[in-house]
This record gives C-alpha cells, sequence and structure tokens, in this order.
C-alpha cells in the first residue's frame, strides 16, 4: 500500500545554540506531537517503522538525531545535560508546548533529563531500557562497557554515522553514581512506561522495576527479547506502545 502524502517522511536540520540538530518528521501535521531518541551508534531512521504506526494514529512525529549521530553536529564534547538542553531547544524551535517522548537506551536517559526538568512540557514518557545510573559509589552501575560498546563500534566500523566519541562519553558519565537522577524521578508528571529488555539486556530489570515504582505515574513491561527491544520485536514493541502513547488520559 503507497504511503499518504501526509505520512512521508522529510528530513530537516534545526539550528540549536551552536549545535545542529537534524531531524525526521512524519505523520499528521498539527496532530499529536511525538519526539522520538535513538540510542547511541543508531539514529533517527531506527523509528521508520513505529513513525509509521503513530502517524496514522494522528500523531506528528519528529525523531531526532543526537549530536554527534546522523546528520547532527560533531562537538568536541559531548554532556548528557549538553544532549538534553539540544532536544529543549529543537522543541523550542519547533514551537511545540507540550510532546509526547519516547527514547531507546541513551536517548531514554535523555528524555527521562527533559521530563525531570520540564516536567509540565511532556504529556506522556516511554523508556526503552534506559540505563540507570547507580545511586552511589558503593552500589554496582550494571553498565558493562564492552557490551556497551561493541555494537555500537560495529555500526561505526559499518556506516561511520557517528562519532564513536559520543558513545564513549555517555558511557563513561553514566558509569558515574547520580543519586540526583533517581530523586528527580519524583518530578516526572507524565504517565510513563518504562520497557525492558529482560535478563538478556546489560540494563539489570530490577534496576528499571525500581526506577518505575519511583516515578509517580510510572510502570514497567518486560519484552524479554535484550536490550534493542523495538528492532528486535518490533510488532510487540509497537502494540504497547502505540496504544499508551496515543491514549487520551
Amino acid at each position: 500500500m503507497p504511503v499518504r502524502p501526509s505520512h512521508a517522511v522529510t528530513v530537516r536540520t534545526v539550528e540549536v545554540a551552536d549545535v545542529t540538530i537534524c531531524c525526521r518528521q512524519t505523520g499528521e501535521p498539527g496532530g499529536r506531537p511525538v519526539v522520538l531518541l535513538h540510542g547511541g551508534g543508531s539514529s533517527a531512521a531506527t523509528w521508520d517503522r513505529l513513525a509509521a504506526s503513530l502517524g496514522p494514529a494522528g500523531c506528528h512525529v519528529i525523531a531526532a538525531d543526537l549530536r554527534g549521530h546522523g546528520g547532527s553536529s560533531r562537538t568536541p564534547t559531548y554532556p548528557l545535560a549538553g544532549i538534553r538542553d539540544d532536544v529543549i531547544g529543537l522543541v523550542d524551535a519547533l514551537s511545540l508546548d507540550q510532546v509526547s517522548l519516547a527514547g531507546h537506551s541513551l536517548g531514554g536517559y535523555v528524555a527521562s533529563l527533559i521530563a525531570q526538568r520540564q516536567p509540565g512540557r511532556v504529556t506522556r514518557l516511554v523508556l526503552e531500557d534506559p540505563p540507570a545510573p547507580a545511586r552511589g559509589p558503593g552500589e554496582a552501575h550494571g553498565l558493562s562497557p564492552a557490551r556497551l560498546l561493541l555494537p555500537a563500534l560495529g555500526a561505526f566500523t559499518r556506516h561511520r554515522g557517528f562519532d564513536h566519541k559520543a558513545v564513549t562519553s555517555a558511557i563513561r558519565q553514566l558509569r558515574v553514581p547520580d543519586p540526583a537522577w533517581w530523586d528527580l524521578l519524583a518530578a516526572i508528571t507524565a504517565p510513563t512506561l518504562l520497557i525492558s529488555g529482560g535478563p538478556r539486556s546489560h540494563v539489570p530489570p530490577q534496576r528499571l522495576a525500581e526506577a518505575a515504582r519511583k516515578i509517580p505515574d510510572g510502570r514497567l513491561v518486560t519484552i524479554p527479547v535484550g536490550h534493542r527491544v523495538h528492532s528486535r520485536s518490533p510488532d510487540q514493541f509497537r502494540n504497547v506502545v502505540v496504544p499508551f502513547l496515543t491514549a487520551d488520559s
């Protein structure tokens, strides 16, 4: 079946401070805005299948390349707070007052930072197997550098679609205990769906279960296919996420 013109993908770039952010837009212009954030070593194109389902459901989908990835700027440094502010700046530039956010891995962590910083702006939040940092120095972080890096660096070798420094920098930052992140989960006001990849993922499922309990309107769903849930089980992921993002309340 041919794609309806309103659901064709358009690519544009937006200047946010001194960073160029590339994004892919599809779906209904003027529809419910949904911003999708990919994981480290990936790109906005990873969301094309999900976007093709959200568009007909009445959503205006914006899938962004995080800085250092895809068509977005390569920068000297990659602070997680800076990546958060890039996305906030993109939403500002697109004149979107409120948005739903969905992010995978690094993108999920960035989405959580946005929902913590601007809770009234985020209407619904999906966090797909996000890395949850340790709360203190005595707690294991559960983030294996080898397991995080090998898929990303393999993609780098094949496609050179991202700056490997962006991935290694994110891993270094996420391996530092961050009790403030845990404390600020209580500030998230949006209904929040956390999706765990189960025991096959390097992100400890019990860590995500605890994060879901700390978010006032958070719940956890497990799809036990490993870290890349939306890629490995796209139909099951879609069947959980699309109704959640398009619910009226």
